[in-house]
């Protein structure tokens, strides 16, 4: 499963350029890690930017949800943002709270290693929880009229 996760990933523009890195996947838990880089991810005061924060935490729990629903597509997600997201680097983890044949709830947690400091000082940052909906086949063009 942690292959074929990782394939999906690297099939994302987005991720790539993001460098999100798939470290989990299985039974119904993922994880991503994302290095920081100053130039590009921060917002205003320095922070990691909370579209990046909502892309981490949307990204790793369909990645959870995939692991037990295979491909899926969010239909409802929320982002609680806890404290700044300050680190060398950013611990996003998803676990599939309940999965159902129609829909598949996930919470996620996203966590900041500090700068100098190893995963046993990671720091919560936000949490999010989503509901996806299992697909058959991903629509990459809209339906004719």
């Amino acid at each position: 499963m942690l292959d074929t996760i990782k394939t999906i990933n690297q099939s994302a523009a987005f991720n790539r350029w993001a460098g999100f890195e798939v470290t989990h996947a299985g039974d119904g838990q993922a994880e991503l890690r994302m290095n920081w880089r100053a130039e590009d991810m921060g917002q205003y005061a320095g922070f990691l930017h909370a579209g990046m924060i909502a892309a981490l935490l949307d990204t790793v729990s369909g990645y959870a949800a995939a692991t037990q629903a295979g491909r899926v597509l969010a239909s409802h997600f929320s982002v609680n943002c806890i404290s700044p997201a300050i680190g060398q680097a950013f611990v996003a983890r998803g676990r599939v709270i309940k999965a159902g044949r129609k829909q598949v709830f996930v919470g996620a947690e996203l966590f900041a290693q500090p700068e100098g400091k190893g995963d046993d000082a990671l720091k919560l940052v936000a949490t999010g929880n989503a509901i996806l909906v299992p697909v058959e086949e991903l629509q990459t063009k809209p339906a004719a009229a």
